[in-house]
C-alpha cells in the first residue's frame, strides 16, 4: 500500500475513531486528533525526502479498480508538481490540530470535521483520478462551512457562512461541469489523468472543447481560489472562521483550485490555456493591486490577513499565467510557501484573539512586551507576507516575476509595485501598531506562549518557512522537471499549430533543456544559420516556397507554413 494513502487515511481513520469516543473524554479526543495528524506529517517528511527528482512517472503510486464502466479507479501517486504541496498540508494539519485548544464547546464534532477536511484535501492532493480528485476536495470542503457556522465568532458569522457556502458551491459546480466536458471530450473513456494526458498527446482535443472547457475550469477553479472579482467571500470567511478552519483553508484547500489548473488545465488544454493567458494576467491585477488597497482599510487583524492572503493569490495566477518554466515553478513554489504563511498568521491572530477577545488593531498596541514570543513570530510572518529575502515567498516571488517578465512586462511592473509598496505599507502599519506603542493597562495580564508544546505549531511553520527559503533547491529541483513537461506542450502546440519542422539537429527533448523561450523570425529579417527563404538547411526548396526559423535554445529550426 502506498505512503500517500496513510499520510490521507489516517485523519480520516481518527475522525471514524472519534465517533465512538464520549464526549466528555476531552483530553483523549484531543490526543487522538494530534497524534493522528502527527503521524501523517511524519510520513509526508518521509515521502519528501525519499522522493527522486526527475524520475520518469508518478512515484508512491497505488492504483485499485473501483467502477471500471467508468474508468474510475482509487488512484494515488506524486510528482513534482503535488509532492510538496502534500508536505505542506500535512504539516498544517498538524498544527491546526495544535492550535484547537482554543475551541472549548462540542470539540468532539471540531476535531471530527478537522481531520475529515485534513485527510480529504491530502487525498484529493494526491489523487490520479479525476472522481477522486474532486470528491475528496468536497469531502474536505463541506465541513468548512460547519466550522464557520457553529464555532465562528463575530456579529457576521452567520452571513459569513452564507456566502462562503453559496460562492464555492457555485464554483465547485461550475469546475464540475468542466471536468464532465473534460471526461467526455478527451475521448479516453477514463477518469484517470496520466491516461487522459496520455491520450491528449496524440489526440489532442478539438480548438472549440478547449476553448468551451478551460472557461469552466479557470471560473470554478478560479473561484475557489478567490480569483478578483469572485473573492468577496474570502476575508470575511476568514475573518470570522475559527484559527484552525482558517489555517487549514486559507492554507491548504485553496491551493486545491490552483493545483487543479496545474494539473488538469495546463497540459490537457494548451491553445485554450494561451488564449486566456492575457485574461489571466489582467485579472490577477485586480487581486493585486485591488485587494491589496482594501487590506490597507481594514482596522480588523483577521480581515487584514483574510485580504493579504487573497491578493498573494494574484502572484500565483501571473505565474500560472505566464506558461513559462520559471512563471509556472514559481507559483508552485509561492502555494507551499503561502500555505505555511496563511497558517502561521491566522494561528497567531486566533492566539492573540484568545488573549484580548479582539482584533481591532485600534485597541491592541504594545503587546511585544508581554508576548515576545508571539509578538517575534507575528513580525516574522509579516516580514514573510512582504517578500523578505530569507522566507519561502520571496523565492516563490521572484521566480514568478522573473518567469512572467518577458511575457507580460507592463503586469509584473504592477505586481512587483503592489508587493514591495502595497503589501509593505499594510503590514508594517499592523505591525507597528499591534506590536509596538504603549502598552494599554487592561492588557498587562496577558500571557505569552507558556511552554513548548503551545510554540510547536508557530515555530514549526516558521521553520518550514525558512527552511524553504535559505535551501529552495529542496523545492525547485523536485518542481522543475514537471513543470517543464508542462512548458513543453506549449512549445509542441506552438510548432503544431501553424507549421511544421522540417530540419532538426538533435531530438526535440534535449533542445529544451536550454529552458529558452521560443523565439520567431520573419523569413525577411537575416538569419544567423544562412538560410534563405524558401530552402531548408540542405538546400532543398520548400513547398509554397516560404520558410521561416525557429530559435529554441541555442539551436534553429527551419520550418514549412502550412
Amino acid at each position: 500500500m502506498s505512503i500517500l494513502t496513510y499520510i490521507a487515511g489516517w485523519p480520516l481513520l481518527a475522525a471514524l475513531a472519534l465517533v465512538v469516543v464520549p464526549r466528555n473524554y476531552r483530553v483523549i479526543i484531543r490526543a487522538i486528533a494530534v497524534l493522528a495528524t502527527l503521524i501523517s506529517a511524519v510520513l509526508a517528511v518521509k515521502m519528501f525526502a525519499q522522493f527522486v527528482p526527475g524520475a520518469n512517472g508518478f512515484q508512491f503510486e497505488q492504483q485499485i479498480p473501483w467502477v471500471e464502466s467508468l474508468g474510475i479507479s482509487y488512484h494515488v501517486g506524486v510528482d513534482g508538481l503535488n509532492v510538496g504541496l502534500i508536505l505542506m498540508g500535512a504539516i498544517v494539519a498538524f498544527a491546526a490540530a495544535l492550535c484547537s485548544w482554543e475551541i472549548q464547546t462540542r470539540e468532539k464534532e471540531f476535531y471530527i470535521l478537522l481531520l475529515v477536511m485534513a485527510g480529504g484535501i491530502l487525498g484529493a492532493f494526491a489523487s490520479l483520478d479525476l472522481f477522486f480528485f474532486y470528491f475528496l476536495h468536497e469531502l474536505a470542503l463541506v465541513p468548512t462551512f460547519i466550522m464557520i457556522g457553529v464555532w465562528g465568532r463575530g456579529e457576521k458569522k452567520n452571513y459569513a457562512t452564507f456566502q462562503i457556502t453559496l460562492y464555492l458551491s457555485i464554483g465547485a459546480l461550475i469546475a464540475l461541469i468542466g471536468l464532465i466536458a473534460l471526461y467526455l471530450q478527451s475521448g479516453a473513456n477514463t477518469f484517470d489523468i496520466p491516461k487522459i494526458i496520455g491520450h491528449a498527446k496524440t489526440n489532442p482535443l478539438a480548438v472549440n472543447a478547449q476553448n468551451f472547457i478551460f472557461p469552466l475550469l479557470l471560473f470554478g477553479f478560479g473561484i475557489l481560489v478567490s480569483l478578483w472579482p469572485f473573492h468577496s467571500w474570502a476575508p470575511l470567511g476568514y475573518g470570522v472562521a475559527p484559527s484552525p478552519t482558517a489555517m487549514l483553508h486559507a492554507g491548504v484547500l485553496k491551493k486545491f483550485g490552483l493545483y487543479g489548473l496545474i494539473r488538469i488545465a495546463l497540459p490537457l488544454l494548451p491553445q485554450a490555456a494561451q488564449s486566456w493567458a492575457h485574461v489571466i494576467a489582467w485579472l490577477c491585477v485586480g487581486n493585486i493591486l485591488y485587494v491589496g488597497w482594501v487590506a490597507m482599510r481594514q482596522r480588523d487583524l483577521n480581515l487584514l490577513i483574510g485580504n493579504s492572503s487573497v491578493a498573494h493569490m494574484g502572484f500565483i495566477f501571473l505565474g500560472i499565467a505566464s506558461l513559462d518554466l520559471i512563471g509556472v515553478t514559481g507559483a508552485v513554489l509561492i502555494m507551499i510557501a503561502h500555505g505555511f504563511l496563511a497558517a502561521l498568521t491566522f494561528a497567531l491572530s486566533g492566539y492573540i484573539y484568545k488573549q484580548t477577545g479582539t482584533l481591532q488593531i485600534s485597541e491592541l498596541g504594545g503587546l511585544c512586551r508581554k508576548l515576545p514570543f508571539i509578538g517575534t513570530a507575528l513580525l516574522m510572518a509579516a516580514m514573510a507576507g512582504c517578500g523578505l529575502p530569507g522566507f519561502a515567498n520571496f523565492v516563490g516571488e521572484a521566480t514568478v516575476f522573473f518567469g512572467a517578465w518577458k511575457t507580460f512586462p507592463t503586469v509584473t511592473v504592477i505586481a512587483l509595485w503592489g508587493a514591495l509598496v502595497i503589501g509593505g505599507i499594510y503590514m508594517t502599519r499592523a505591525i507597528r501598531n499591534i506590536l509596538h506603542g504603549p502598552l494599554p493597562e487592561k492588557w498587562n495580564s496577558l500571557s505569552d506562549a507558556s511552554n513548548a508544546w503551545r510554540k510547536l505549531p508557530y515555530a514549526l511553520l516558521l521553520v518550514s518557512l525558512l527552511v524553504f527559503g535559505f535551501v529552495p533547491k529542496l523545492l525547485t529541483e523536485k518542481i522543475n522537471p514537471d513543470a517543464q513537461k508542462i512548458v513543453q506542450a506549449y512549445i509542441n502546440t506552438g510548432l503544431q499549430a501553424g507549421v511544421k519542422a522540417t530540419a532538426v539537429s538533435q531530438p526535440f527533448q534535449r533542445l529544451l533543456a536550454d529552458e529558452k523561450p521560443l523565439k520567431r523570425f520573419s523569413s525577411s529579417e537575416p538569419q544567423s544559420t544562412g538560410l534563405k527563404p524558401g530552402v531548408n538547411e540542405n538546400g532543398n526548396a520548400l513547398a509554397g516556397g516560404s520558410a521561416e526559423s525557429v530559435t529554441i535554445g541555442n539551436r534553429q529550426l527551419a520550418i514549412e507554413n502550412k
